[in-house]
């Protein structure tokens, strides 16, 4: 690491002080937000504190379009193509309204889905007669395109759902590739980036997904309760809409008519908390303004992670695939969630996971619980290594 990003990563942790007390290494579930994110939130509810909410809306209404500017540039996109929900899995949901789906039609996803966007499917399929077809893994792990490819084949296949980063794992499936073969046959590709957006670099349109859902609170490092949905432009222009749209999405016209917003706002409702949105617009920015040797960092740190654990005799490794993100994942071959509070009692924040988290990976793994671990890059090197040395402590006793 060179001096300038030492000096960067002063900057950063100055402004983040949370870091002063606690090593934080739970970033895929919420990172900790940066002081000009909790400035704009807190800004805006003083707003509606001294002027009412109506009001304080009103004024920051150019505010509220930077932040969709801010956000869109995260992903390569316009502000027509960005709409601000509540969640990632609030977006998915939007999303996947969009489609009239009926018995016969299947929906392609991954092995390695996550549990919510499973779960959807699984209503569509009880509800509605949907089949799920899952894609074959790769020997060395996440989704194999080809086999996408070949499911594509089938006409009956409608769908394409598939999570980037799952939430137990640091495996970063090529979606890159399917999205090529959706593109290819004219399928509609819908992508959880929830835990990709803030620790790799996103170009929405060149992954040729019609939807790609994130929130805020991870490695974004936004607040939480809010997130956003891209809304590719193929998607705006043949008129796709959720099922239970409200007015901000649409005008109603005329007593049985209703006409489309033009941009994602179809995907939004009306109410969103304002100053959400301003954090959300500030953390895009504040990411933005990170660049590409953040993502880096955030990578090495978690490599760093995934060599000393290694060397802990009672830690097994659960991350699989060609390439891995900055989400470590371990079975200690005992319940992990002691280990977690231990470790927090000390100041160290991580996370765990079970198996109803991902039912078939865990099966494949043989796993019943995991630890997982997710440095960023306001991280040190010297807390990376400080976990692992308490955690190798705890595992002793």
């Amino acid at each position: 690491m060179t001096e300038p990003a030492r000096d960067r990563l002063a900057a950063w942790r100055a402004d983040t002080p949370g870091t002063a007390q606690r090593i934080h290494l739970n970033n895929a579930g919420a990172a900790l937000m940066p002081l000009p994110v909790v400035q704009a939130v807190t800004e805006h509810l003083n707003a509606e504190v001294a002027l009412g909410g109506y009001e304080a809306a009103d004024i920051a209404g150019p505010a509220v379009d930077a932040a969709y500017d801010a956000v869109a540039g995260l992903v390569g996109a316009r502000r027509r193509n960005i709409a601000v929900v509540e969640n990632a899995t609030a977006a998915m949901a939007q999303a996947l309204a969009s489609f009239d789906l009926g018995p016969g039609d299947i929906v392609v996803t991954s092995n390695a889905d996550y549990v919510s966007n499973q779960l959807m499917l699984m209503a569509l399929r009880d509800r509605r007669g949907v089949a799920i077809a899952r894609a074959a893994d790769l020997p060395q792990g996440g989704v194999d395109a080809a086999d996408v490819r070949r499911l594509l084949g089938d006409d009956r296949v409608k769908l394409v759902v598939m999570s980037w980063i799952p939430t137990n794992s640091g495996m970063v499936q090529d979606v890159a590739a399917v999205g090529e073969a959706c593109l290819a046959r004219g399928i509609p590709f819908i992508l959880d980036g929830c835990q990709a957006i803030g620790q790799l670099s996103i170009d929405a349109p060149a992954l040729g997904c019609d939807f790609l859902a994130a929130t805020g609170r991870k490695f974004l490092r936004g607040p939480r309760g809010v997130g956003f949905l891209f809304v590719s432009d193929r998607a705006l222009d043949a008129g796709w809409y959720p099922l239970s749209i409200d007015l901000r999405g649409a005008t109603w016209t005329d007593p049985d008519r209703f006409e489309l917003a033009s941009d994602a706002r179809r995907f939004e409702n009306w109410e969103f908390a304002t100053g959400l949105v301003l954090g959300l617009g500030a953390a895009a920015r504040y990411a933005l303004d990170a660049g590409a040797e953040a993502l880096t960092r955030t990578a090495w740190l978690a490599d760093r992670l995934r060599e000393r654990l290694g060397g802990i005799p009672a830690v097994h490794r659960l991350d699989r695939g060609s390439t891995q993100s900055g989400i470590v994942t371990v079975d200690l071959r005992r319940d992990p969630y002691p280990i977690l509070r231990a470790l927090r009692a000390t100041g160290i924040n991580t996370s765990a996971f079970t198996r109803s988290a991902a039912v078939i990976d865990m099966d494949r793994k043989g796993v019943r619980a995991g630890l997982r671990l997710s440095p960023h890059y306001y991280n040190t090197l010297d807390e990376v290594d400080r976990a692992v040395d308490t955690l190798a402590s705890l595992l002793a006793q």
